[in-house]
């Protein structure tokens, strides 16, 4: 599991046990085979800062919470529901399910380069401790809040499951971008994994792209040292 063990949360155990006697968890998996129960709506809530709630008190055992990840899944239509082959139930999610809190660049061995090449590589930690590196599979993207107008960047996370990126991760990754040409526009973005994320349009006066900031390789650094 992404999750540290040994990581104690700031609240207290009161909504984590409740929530836990009232939710399906991946132990269910381990019972005979049958037809799965639709809980319809488990009182569980998921908040713009990635902290979980149980009737309204937030679950303070962060290995808990690790356990519901691990079953969260997303429906077709949008739907968050806690799935186990013998229970399912939706919750809600008020933005994203997880919070990229920290980013990590490096160089990794480039295939399209036969002459054992380079080239940068983007991982993000989230608040549950998982490490997702973008990459076609883990895009990154960039919506606009249609009321304020700011930028909310995203990182898929597992299939429809997306981390928001924070502010503080998110100035990191400005700073590692760099302009492209795509479709005869200037875009800033950057690149990971061979794979290039628009995150904001170029400025009118665009200078020539430049090299992505390195590291040693091998070698996982925060963007921000």
């Amino acid at each position: 599991m992404a999750c540290r063990s040994h990581d104690k949360a700031a609240n207290g155990n009161a909504g984590g046990e409740a929530a836990a006697s009232a939710v399906p968890t991946p132990a269910s998996a381990a019972k005979p085979a049958r037809a799965r129960h639709d809980c319809g709506q488990f009182d569980i809530r998921i908040g713009k800062d990635g902290t979980w709630y149980y009737r309204g008190s937030p679950i303070g055992r962060k290995e808990l919470v690790c356990l519901f990840a691990s079953v969260l899944k997303r429906e077709p239509n949008g739907d968050y529901v806690l799935e186990t082959p013998a229970e399912r139930g939706r919750i809600e999610v008020e933005d994203a399910p997880f919070v990229a809190v920290e980013l990590f660049w490096r160089e990794c061995p480039d295939p399209d380069c036969p002459a054992g090449g380079l080239r940068q590589c983007l991982t993000f930690r989230t608040n549950l401790d998982e490490m997702v590196t973008a990459d076609a599979d883990h895009p990154i993207r960039v919506a606009v809040d249609p009321r304020t107008r700011e930028p909310r960047p995203y990182v898929t996370v597992r299939p429809g499951l997306e981390a928001r990126i924070s502010r503080a991760v998110f100035y990191e990754l400005a700073a590692l971008a760099q302009t492209e040409e795509i479709e005869g526009r200037a875009v800033m973005g950057v690149w990971s994994e061979g794979v290039f994320f628009p995150i904001d349009e170029a400025p009118a006066e665009v200078l020539p792209p430049r090299r992505s900031r390195r590291g040693r390789p091998g070698e996982l650094r925060s963007a921000a040292e």
